[in-house]
């Protein structure tokens, strides 16, 4: 039997509507996120082009002015009153030492003021072991400080050098002596906290920061928010072994930063300029609530359009599927109401008028059958009646002649009750219970004039199965065929055999004989015509009692022949039980 597949959320029209939505507005979702990254990313390239293209400006101005300091301390090497103090100390008298002394101190003065970077210029004269400065004066020389700055004396590299926590220029006038000794050396100290002040510049964003570092990352200046996570910038400072114009966010104090690098080789300086992220997604602020503005409307136009779509698509399709399954389970009293005027109004209208339709066609079918079993039983008394009273007439009158007045009164009150049961007009459903009575006073009455060649022998009828409700007239034709086809030629031991089958749900009756005429093409022929649909056939007893169990019953109902084990024929009767309390008992 089909069964309607059960209803799946999967495979309704319902998700497939919103699937497709999806994919029709996933575009405009993914070019908004895309929009939105390409927006952040471009933001983050160009303030760190800028950073660091206003770092590199910085120090190739810084390289700018160390060399043009470095070139003033190259000039003062040509100094002609340093000179005369270096190779002519011995030879001056105290008046002229003094003047050279204040004339060079001059010199140094004007240098030390010629740039903001400058903190001290000194001047260290090792044959006659003085130092002059442009801060302190004249001072004795102090070796160590001089055997660290003349290092790199005769060099016009414009490297700082770096001693003691402090940046130097250095430059020495040669001796030309085997050792190698200089005349003098000019020292310039640069000013660390000009420099400092200079990287102030840099931390224009709220929250940034600077960091200057030498080459080996012995001077560290900070400017800015530096100072708050300076071991951590260190740290990260020392590892790093490829400096790119920019590179990627890193965290420093619980807080993400962009870091931008900027190096000179002339220097042998470094500056890293950090720059919280804030000042890169500050600007798209606005742009970001737009975002997000546009993420929930999409949210809640799908919302809505599910919602819709459910309501005024998916709700009534599903109502009407429904409708059709109950429909299709037996359920005819259905009808869909639809206050709107729509296809689904249309479609529910019709849907009615489809069950009212089909409710009408199937009284109309149900009645015709009604009719149809009527006239077949009409048509089945008619042609029992005639032939069984010229029977029945004809033994009264045998009897009669013979003067056997007991069995005239006994035959006459059997026959009696025979044709009462069967001209009676009550209705055409039955107690099982009065079948098998009624086809026993018919067994009784041929015995009476077969008694001496042919038994009859009925099993007790279960009592579960009394109340069965069955056609009228469905047991004795069945018997009557045993007699006029089966053992009326036969001269003894003829035998009937009426037993009952009784289950939870069918009950089953069968009758057999022991005649001899039966043929396996008979058997074939009777299977055949029972099998037969056409309700235009030529049809006789059984298969007139085969079609009103199967009009009654359904599929469930219906008569099947066999070869019985006693050699004659056996009929099965069978059909559910069916029982029915508004029956008429037949007249007695």
């Amino acid at each position: 039997m089909f069964k309607t597949p059960m209803f799946s959320l999967r495979n309704t029209l319902f998700l497939r509507l919103i699937f497709t939505f999806l994919l029709i507005l996933m575009p405009l979702l993914v070019l908004g996120g895309y929009l939105y990254q390409w927006s952040v990313q471009t933001t983050r390239e160009d303030i760190a082009k800028t950073a660091a293209s206003q770092t590199a400006f910085y120090l190739t101005d810084l390289e700018n002015e160390i060399e043009r300091i470095k070139l003033l301390q190259f000039g003062l090497l040509e100094d002609e009153d340093l000179n005369k103090l270096t190779l002519l100390w011995d030879r001056m008298g105290i008046i002229e030492k003094t003047d050279r002394i204040n004339s060079l101190r001059n010199r140094l003065y004007l240098i030390q003021n010629s740039s903001m970077y400058i903190k001290e210029v000194s001047v260290y004269i090792h044959p006659i072991e003085r130092a002059i400065s442009s801060v302190d004066g004249v001072n004795p020389l102090d070796e160590e400080r001089y055997e660290s700055v003349r290092s790199v004396y005769g060099s016009r590299k414009t490297q700082i050098i770096e001693w003691k926590k402090g940046l130097f220029l250095s430059a020495a006038k040669p001796s030309g002596s085997p050792k190698g000794q200089p005349l003098f050396v000019v020292e310039i100290e640069l000013d660390q906290q000009k420099l400092k002040e200079a990287l102030a510049q840099f931390n224009t964003y709220s929250g940034s920061g600077t960091l200057l570092v030498s080459v080996n990352g012995g001077i560290q200046l900070t400017s800015g928010s530096v100072a708050s996570f300076r071991n951590e910038a260190s740290s990260y400072v020392g590892q790093r072994k490829n400096a790119d114009d920019y590179v990627e966010a890193h965290e420093f104090g619980g807080h993400l930063y962009y870091i931008v690098f900027a190096g000179s080789d002339k220097l042998n300086l470094a500056i890293y300029r950090f720059i919280p992220s804030q000042v890169i997604s500050k600007p798209l602020a606005k742009f970001y609530t737009w975002a997000w503005l546009f993420a929930a409307v999409a949210l809640v136009i799908v919302v809505l359009y599910a919602m819709s779509t459910y309501k005024f698509i998916h709700k009534p399709l599903l109502r009407l599927v429904k409708s059709f399954r109950r429909v299709e389970n037996g359920d005819l009293d259905q009808v869909i109401t639809h206050e709107s005027k729509d296809e689904f109004g249309y479609l529910y209208s019709r849907f009615n008028q489809m069950v009212a339709n089909l409710r009408s066609l199937i009284d109309q079918a149900y009645r015709q059958k009604l009719l149809a079993q009527r006239a077949e039983l009409k048509q089945l008394q008619s042609q029992i009646n005639p032939h069984f009273l010229f029977n029945s007439l004809f033994m009264l009158s045998t009897m009669a002649r013979r003067g056997d007045l007991e069995r005239v009164d006994q035959f006459a009150i059997q026959l009696g009750e025979y044709f009462r049961f069967v001209t009676r007009s009550a209705s055409d459903e039955i107690p099982l219970a009065q079948e098998i009575q009624h086809a026993r006073t018919y067994t009784e009455i041929q015995l009476l004039r077969f008694s001496r060649r042919i038994r009859a022998r009925f099993e007790d009828l279960p009592e579960e199965a009394a109340h069965t409700i069955v056609p009228r007239l469905i047991v004795q034709p069945i018997i009557e065929n045993a007699f006029e086809h089966s053992l009326e030629r036969k001269e003894e031991n003829g035998l009937i055999v009426v037993r009952f089958e009784s289950g939870d749900r069918e009950v089953r009756i069968v009758v057999e004989d022991n005649g001899d005429d039966l043929t396996e093409e008979k058997l074939n022929e009777l299977s055949a015509a029972l099998a037969d649909r056409d309700e235009y056939a030529e049809t006789t007893g059984m298969v007139n009692i085969h079609r009103r169990l199967a009009i009654t019953f359904g599929e469930s109902g219906g008569l099947e022949v066999a070869r019985s084990e006693l050699g004659g024929l056996q009929v099965t009767l069978h059909f559910p039980r069916k029982e029915r309390l508004d029956v008429p008992i037949a007249d007695r």
